[in-house]
């Protein structure tokens, strides 16, 4: 079919548009730089994540008959898979923290793999603690019927899931990678982990829309949260000039609260700031704010002010 007018001259605009996107990739802005070709990809991320599901819940999973007798052999096939991945996109996300871009040394890839291993190496406890995570939820929520329904349906299981497998790659200093992982389960769910939050066993997040923990947040043992709980900053710590201090310690100040044990904490509670606790077997009623301590066995509710 012959060109149209118009198909010429859409054509020659889009050529001007493109020369003029190209320029402005010499401007020096931080969204211009094209060393990020170097960084780890996301999709890769995300599958490697998909493998060590299978690993953790290979049952629910496969699509083959298992047996004690090829229950090895199809943990093999995904574990492999999961380690080639991660150890490409550490290696990766390594080099780019350190140079911003170019070819991962073998001292780059060995440190990677090393990293990968050991995380692995806790996945027979991981599958521990999540298999605690799944009988909270069963425990906790009367309209769930079966073990099976939580692990196929349930979006927090999903988050705390992909939460625990990021807290230890975080708990080895990698970078990217961890964070890739929770955004991933936080963009599906709705539920926002950061992989720094130290979480211990039988966490249960009912309907979980909204809820947000941020990276120095300590939540104990059987802890309930609801929708649109948030375990936020106070503030955001800033050096003399007003730029954000972003800390290079083991584990940055701590800035979100502590939950202890055995504590319940209903939709729409705010608690914020790291010198702020909840004391074991404290109820936190929907739609408080919360900025101070708390002793154990606390029940704090909501009471709006007259005319509000």
């Amino acid at each position: 079919m012959a060109k149209t007018r118009s198909s010429d001259e859409s054509h020659i605009k889009l050529e001007a548009v493109i020369d003029a996107v190209a320029e402005s990739y010499e401007s020096g802005r931080e969204i211009d730089s094209l060393e990020s070709a170097a960084l780890p990809s996301e999709r890769k991320v995300v599958e490697a994540l998909i493998h060590l599901n299978h690993v953790i819940y290979m049952g629910f999973y496969s699509t083959r008959e298992l047996s004690q007798t090829n229950l090895r052999q199809h943990i093999g096939d995904h574990a492999y898979q999961a380690f080639e991945l991660l150890v490409e996109q550490i290696s990766r996300a390594v080099v780019y923290r350190r140079l911003r871009g170019g070819e991962p040394s073998r001292a780059d890839v060995s440190w990677s793999e090393r990293a990968v291993l050991d995380v692995f190496g806790r996945l027979p406890e991981l599958r521990g603690r999540l298999s605690l995570d799944v009988k909270a939820a069963f425990d906790g929520d009367p309209a769930a019927e079966s073990f099976e329904e939580i692990i196929f349906s349930y979006p927090a299981l999903d988050a705390i899931t992909a939460y625990r497998v990021a807290h230890e790659f975080y708990q080895r200093h990698v970078p990217l990678i961890p964070r890739i992982m929770s955004e991933h389960a936080h963009s599906c769910t709705g539920i926002d982990i950061n992989p720094g939050a130290v979480i211990g066993k039988s966490l249960f997040i009912d309907h979980g829309t909204g809820v947000v923990i941020g990276e120095t947040a300590d939540i104990g043992d059987n802890v309930k949260l609801y929708q649109g709980v948030t375990l936020g900053a106070l503030s955001i710590p800033q050096d003399d000039s007003g730029a954000v201090t972003r800390e290079k310690k083991e584990r940055p100040a701590k800035r979100h609260p502590t939950i202890e044990d055995d504590v319940t904490i209903y939709a729409g509670a705010t608690i914020l700031g790291g010198s702020t606790v909840i004391g074991e077997g404290s109820v936190i009623g929907g739609n408080v704010w919360l900025t101070s301590s708390v002793p154990p066995g606390s029940k704090i509710t909501y009471a709006p002010s007259n005319g509000a």
